[in-house]
């Protein structure tokens, strides 16, 4: 599944999900565009040693995915763009008459109108290369719902419908779009909540993972970063070249239920 010769832009990618994508991208040879909202030393640094460590061009663009201008100056600014993996996210949790407008506002505009916007100035460009991938990274909370993530839960089920529609409208064309749907994933962020539901519950680690945090998950264990980065080099391989508009759940049988 060699990627050679293609770049891969990556949006919200320096650090969990989306660096476990871009670290695997590079592996089967692709050119990565490391993205954030920061503009910091490290983060040109950490693209570098992603180049170094597999071999390829590795660079960071700043790009703020509230803002739609700085959206689609991301495409523009890389040059190129045959893969485009719309990752950048956040979240918050709130009953929806208690959810503070201005974070409903943030969540659609990162999670969802951001995709919009990147996708909207890499078409023209995947065209005029005669080849393109977009996946998009959803959540299993694209395909069903949780209480008190309104903002989320409807911006990644837009997510979702994006990707149909984007997919019907390039089904003519040697170009897909598609979205990974995560259950939970073992990155960082998630790793660092750990102790916090440890002491809140009186459990041992193992126990709080799969009594707590992944009680939803059946497997009872965490997706990680590098199979969600396995899952998107496959649908930029050749073998998924009919593989469009579609969801592919990667959350330990979440959405089986």
């Amino acid at each position: 599944m060699s990627l050679a010769g293609k770049t891969a832009i990556v949006t919200g990618s320096n650090s969990g999900i989306g660096l476990g994508i871009a670290h695997e991208l590079a592996r089967a040879g692709a050119a990565v565009v490391l993205n954030s909202f920061t503009d910091r030393d490290e983060d040109h640094a950490l693209a570098a040693k992603l180049g170094r460590e597999h071999g390829v061009e590795a660079r960071y663009i700043k790009a703020d995915m509230s803002s739609p201008e700085e959206c689609r100056a991301l495409i523009e600014q890389a040059g190129a763009c045959d893969i485009l993996v719309n990752n950048a996210g956040i979240q918050h949790v709130a009953p929806v008459d208690e959810f503070p407008v201005e974070k409903w506002d943030a969540i659609i505009a990162i999670n969802l109108s951001s995709a919009f916007h990147t996708t909207a100035a890499a078409l023209p460009v995947m065209r005029a290369a005669g080849w393109g991938r977009v996946v998009n990274i959803a959540s299993a909370h694209g395909l069903t719902a949780s209480p008190y993530k309104s903002a989320y839960i409807a911006a990644k089920h837009g997510i979702v419908g994006l990707t149909k529609t984007v997919a019907l409208e390039t089904a003519e064309e040697p170009i897909t779009c598609n979205a990974i749907c995560p259950g939970y994933v073992l990155t960082p962020l998630v790793e660092a909540q750990i102790p916090d539901q440890m002491k809140t519950h009186g459990m041992d680690r193992e126990t709080v993972i799969r009594e707590v945090m992944l009680e939803r998950q059946p497997s009872r264990q965490f997706a990680t970063v590098e199979q969600l980065g396995g899952t998107t080099v496959f649908l930029c391989s050749d073998a998924a070249a009919q593989i469009t508009g579609t969801t592919i759940s990667v959350d330990g049988g979440w959405t089986a239920l």
